[in-house]
Parts: structure tokens; sequence; C-alpha cells
């Protein structure tokens, strides 16, 4: 009898210490952007946040469509705690009932617009679509969009994919504002294939070919881009313009959510927490060269003036995120037909 007590004991001891060992790990799903460069915002927050909880963070990244794909795919067995990903894909993420509603302390510190009305994403570090280009090659950037149709950038233009890539589906969103709606848009993209390499599931990795000269004009987003730079001398943005004249972007911020039946819900809501706590998004600009969300931080450092330097003359338009959204399998349909891929 005694044996028994001893075996059940060791049994309940070893379930114990297996339950509180898994507490103390969260896994976050991100697209790529924030782990860019040395030092980077993710490693730093990662770091600190390890340090004050005792939790490691399991980091899986990918493409933003690929990283939302992956968290529909696992629904029945979840393996995510916390999504990061850019519109339209969290709202897809929301839509398909794949998050969990959560309020976080700084939920009150982030305007209504960069937040999910039922508390089902919030926006972590904002972002702006841009392009990048080869300064070396190049003695300036393309003008224009028109211009990128030229013969001599045949097999030297890249964007990232259209329901892979957040900035990918964004360049398809852009096109439709800039040339006035989704049939001249697509005009544009499929005249642009005769110049364009291929397919890519990421934004992130175009940077590195640009930087080389294999390409010399791909997507990226300002904040990604930005911290690129810092390993890719060779590579700058720019915003070509419409063909009225202006030069467009839009707000491509980085979102963050708690997955649906997360397998460690606690550390989920911590690591959340800490995600958008001021000491993590005060920290945005200098790391991550990203813009923060909260209302109550106002930076001064050297990262968030070239943000500004970056975005001057730039004119911001919102897209229809609703309309998007309801548009996106039909708009990614079109764009495989118009472009081949």
């Amino acid at each position: 009898m005694k044996s028994l007590l001893r075996f059940v004991a060791l049994v309940a001891i070893l379930l114990f210490s297996s339950s509180a060992f898994a507490a103390k790990v969260v896994t976050i799903y991100s697209a790529d952007g924030l782990h860019d460069g040395k030092p980077n915002w993710y490693a730093a927050v990662f770091k600190e946040f390890t340090q004050k909880t005792g939790i490691q963070v399991q980091y899986i990244e990918g493409g933003s469509g690929v990283v939302v794909n992956r968290v529909l795919a696992e629904r029945q067995n979840p393996q995510a705690d916390v999504l990061v990903t850019l519109p339209p894909f969290m709202q897809k993420a929301a839509a398909e009932g794949a998050l969990q509603a959560y309020a976080p302390p700084a939920a009150r510190r982030i305007p209504a617009g960069l937040k999910d009305p039922e508390g089902l994403w919030y926006a972590m570090v904002n972002n702006y679509l841009c392009m990048i280009y080869n300064k070396k090659v190049l003695s300036a950037p393309p003008k224009s969009y028109e211009a990128l149709l030229a013969t001599n950038f045949k097999q030297r233009v890249q964007y990232s994919t259209p329901g892979q890539a957040g900035d990918g589906t964004g360049v398809m969103l852009q096109a439709f504002h800039a040339f006035g709606g989704r049939d001249a848009g697509f005009t544009y993209l499929k005249k642009l294939q005769v110049n364009n390499v291929g397919p890519s599931s990421s934004t992130g990795r175009l940077a590195a070919l640009v930087n080389k000269g294999e390409i010399w004009v791909a997507n990226g987003d300002v904040q990604m881009s930005l911290a690129q730079t810092r390993s890719y001398p060779n590579m700058a943005i720019f915003f070509p313009t419409a063909p009225d004249g202006k030069r467009y972007t839009f707000a491509l911020p980085y979102d963050v959510a708690m997955v649906k039946n997360a397998p460690h819900p606690a550390a989920a809501r911590e690591l959340i927490d800490f995600l958008l706590s001021k000491w993590a998004q005060d920290r945005v600009s200098s790391l991550a060269l990203g813009f923060p969300v909260r209302n109550d931080v106002h930076p001064t450092d050297a990262g968030f003036k070239a943000l500004q330097n970056v975005m001057q003359g730039v004119t911001v338009w919102t897209p229809d995120w609703t309309d998007t959204l309801q548009h996106l399998s039909s708009d990614i349909s079109r764009w495989q037909q118009v472009t081949g891929n």
C-alpha cells in the first residue's frame, strides 16, 4: 500500500512539474520584420520579458498570410499562443474565429482606429507600405509606377505574393488606389509582370537580393526596410508617384492577438501585456524603427526622426479593410490569373 501511495505521489509530482514547465513557455507566430537586424526589437523585448517572468519565448516567423493560415490549419490542436500579423490577415483570423478576445492594460492607451472594437486584436507597431531600390546600381529611384514598366527593369523587379505576404497584398491594394480601381490596378500589375522575377512568400527576403543587385527594385515596409538598411548599405526606401503625380502609402501595422484555445493562455496574456507595455513601446522607434501605438509614448530618438524624414511628402490613405477582406479571395484569384503566378 505504501509503495502504491509513493507511486501515486511521484506521478502527481511529475505531472505538476510537467505542467509548471509547460507554463514557462509561450509560442508566438509572427510576420517577419521585427526580428531583423542587430539590435532588434523582438530580441530585446523577449529577453527582458523572460528575465521578468521566467517564461521562454518560442518564436516562429513567416509571411503575414502564411502565419495566419498556419493558425487556421491548427485550430483543432492550436500550437501558437500569440499571433502577430498585418491587415487584412489579422481581420481574416478574427472572421474565421481563430482569436480570443482579451483586454490588456494598455488597451485604453491605443486609439480606436488601431484596435478591434471586440478586443480581438490590437496594433502593436505601426508601419507603412514602401518600395526599396539598389542605390548603387540606380543613381535615383524610379520616379513613378509607370517607370517600373521600362525594358531596362526586365527581371529586375520583384514583389512578395499577395495572399501570402502582407506587404505583397499591400502592393495589390496600392495599385488599386494609385490607378483608380481594381480593373485599372490589375491592368498595371499585368504589365508589370513582364519585368517581375516571380513570386515570394516573404517580403523580408527581397532586401538581400536588392542589396546585392540581383534585383533592383522590390516592395517593403518602412519599419522593416529602414531596419534592414543597417545591414544592407546599398538599399534605400522610396515611394513612386501615381498617375496623379502624388506619392501614396497606407498604414500596415503589426497587429497582436491571443490565439483561441492557446495552449498557454496565461503566458499569452503576459506576453501581450509586455509587448504593449510602455517599456516595450518606448523602444519601438529606436530598436524596431517603427511607430509606437500608445498615445502616451512620444519618441524623440534618432530612429523616430529617420522615420519622419522617410514619410515626408507622402500622402497617407486608409483602405476599407472590411471591403478588402470581403474581396480578398477573389482579388487574389484574379491576381493569379493576370500575372500567371
